[in-house]
């Protein structure tokens, strides 16, 4: 048996925690693109603004 990838999986479980949590996978990676961004300036010698929008729950 093999799954499909590109197949639109119905998925009850992981639409009732994002309604509940958030989805914390699109937030995880937007926060990792942010810092991969800012990894890539400061290696290249740009100012990097100290900014925090981190809110532990």
């Amino acid at each position: 048996m093999t799954s499909n990838a590109t197949h639109n999986d119905h998925l009850p479980v992981y639409e009732s925690l994002v309604r509940e949590r958030g989805d914390v996978v699109a937030e995880t990676r937007e926060v990792a693109e942010l810092a991969q961004h800012q990894a890539w300036q400061g290696l290249h010698g740009h100012v990097v603004a100290a900014t925090s929008d981190f809110d532990p729950k």
